[in-house]
């Protein structure tokens, strides 16, 4: 599609369902106020939220059987070898 619709306030208001479909199809919806572009209608996108560091602070804990990591397999992986 990718089509560039511009209707006005009224049109907008009568016809929000078709718009946002045309918008998720991929045309670019603008809607115009006393003639003139005002705004345009977008899809949704999802911002992911930002990581708080230390909201895991006491929730982890290792296992007491846990083994220390041998120090070539260390050596391996920080490129020592």
């Amino acid at each position: 599609m990718n089509e560039l619709v511009q209707v006005n306030m009224h049109e907008a208001k009568s016809q929000l369902s078709q718009l946002a479909e045309r918008v998720w199809h991929g045309d670019k919806v603008v809607i115009a106020k006393a003639g003139k572009p005002y705004l345009d209608l977008l899809p949704h996108v999802d911002t992911p939220r930002a990581r708080k560091p230390g909201r895991l602070k006491g929730k982890i804990r290792m296992s007491a059987d846990f083994d220390k990591t041998p120090e070539d397999i260390i050596d391996g992986f920080e490129g020592s070898l």
